[in-house]
């Protein structure tokens, strides 16, 4: 079984409450929540969703009509369905421009109050509007974007000739770098420098041949050392059984 529809009842009259109660029951897929006036609602509605209001307009206080016009600004997503008998043109502009919506007038029979429920359940939802405040860049005005704009087509026109005169003035330089290296290349696989080269690292080899045989001097002892321990350790760990 689906969920119960939550349906908000606000009238002054508990008669009204009762109707709704006995029309919308809990076989039909509904619950009936109530309330005295507008104030209430908006306690009942800062408390929990609802799927679905109905409010009277003549109620001590506020009047539905104001009532719609917060919980529409508020949750612009719940269906408020207006219920009044003593229903003006300027009422049911001002309820229409909420957002409500039906319009209905009493006495109301059950299929009306039926009705009017599926209908305003199934209509479609509006755009739910977003929640968080516009970024910066939503709320400048388009003129102003407008202006950004031409101030960065200006800056752009403006650093054009320094942009190539730094590609003159570079392109040489890489250039000659790159006929550079290409040179040096070429010099280092000459039979001579590489003659040179093999010469150099077989001095260098050479000078350090005595540091390096010193340092093998002076670890060879701590490394035979480590094994020889490594050795007898494992000598005094118990080893498992062959299978």
């Amino acid at each position: 079984m689906s969920a119960l529809r939550k349906v908000l009842v606000v009238d002054d009259d508990p008669v009204v409450g009762k109707s709704f109660n006995r029309v919308l029951s809990q076989e039909k897929g509904y619950v009936v929540i109530t309330a005295q006036n507008a104030a209430e609602a908006l306690e009942k509605l800062r408390e929990q969703e609802y799927d679905l209001v109905f409010t009277d307009i003549k109620m001590p206080g506020m009047d539905g009509v104001e009532l719609a016009e917060r919980v529409k600004a508020k949750r612009p997503w719940t269906p408020v369905v207006i219920v009044t008998g003593y229903g003006t043109m300027a009422n049911e502009e001002r309820a229409k421009a909420a957002g409500v919506s039906d319009f209905l007038r009493k006495p109301l029979s059950p299929e009306m109050i039926e009705g009017s429920a599926m209908n305003a359940l199934h209509e479609p939802a509006p755009a739910v509007v977003a929640r968080q405040e516009a970024s910066p860049l939503e709320q400048v005005h388009p003129a102003l974007l407008e202006k950004e704009n031409n101030l960065k087509n200006i800056a752009l026109c403006l650093a054009a000739p320094f942009i190539g005169l730094a590609y003159a003035l570079l392109l040489p330089l890489v250039g000659i770098a790159m006929l550079a290296w290409v040179g040096g290349q070429a010099f280092v696989e000459l039979p001579s420098v590489r003659k040179a080269l093999t010469f150099l690292k077989n001095v260098a080899l050479f000078v350090a041949a005595p540091f390096v045989g010193l340092a093998y001097v002076v670890l060879l002892p701590f490394v035979g050392t480590a094994m020889l321990v490594w050795v007898g350790v494992k000598a005094f760990i118990p080893q498992p059984p062959v299978e």
